[in-house]
């Protein structure tokens, strides 16, 4: 049986992204990076390879899509494949194929109530430190 083994992050959408990393900053002393055009992160631990991350999207992203939440969470798994088959066999609605990346494999799947939820099997790059 796949298990969870950590959060990886927590994804949610701005109107104005650039001005919610502020208030984070400014409320919290929360220092975000740019993750490319309207989307800031904020790695917890810079040190760890893998997350948790605090991600702040455009409101106009599909990357939550196709719910129709705007949050969205990553959950650190041992294994994308079984984990997405154990989710398909209590309901769960798997979304697209596992993306494979330099840093893991990335599944999708909608939850009960609608949230879209990513699963992540880290994979630490060759040129990651230590």
């Amino acid at each position: 049986m796949a298990k969870v083994t950590g959060i990886g992050g927590v994804f949610f959408t701005s109107k104005t992204p650039d001005k919610t990393a502020q208030w984070y900053k400014d409320a919290l002393g929360l220092e975000f990076a740019s993750a490319g055009p309207d989307t800031k992160y904020l790695k917890f631990d810079p040190h760890a390879f893998a997350g948790p991350v605090l991600s702040i999207f455009s409101h106009e992203t599909d990357y939550m899509a196709p719910s129709k939440k705007d949050v969205m969470i990553n959950l650190i798994v041992d294994d994308v494949a079984q984990a997405l088959a154990q989710v398909r066999a209590h309901g769960g609605e798997v979304i697209g194929e596992i993306a494979k990346e330099s840093y893991g494999d990335f599944g999708w799947f909608i939850d009960p109530e609608g949230r879209k939820i990513e699963l992540w099997a880290a994979t630490k790059p060759a040129d990651a430190a230590d």
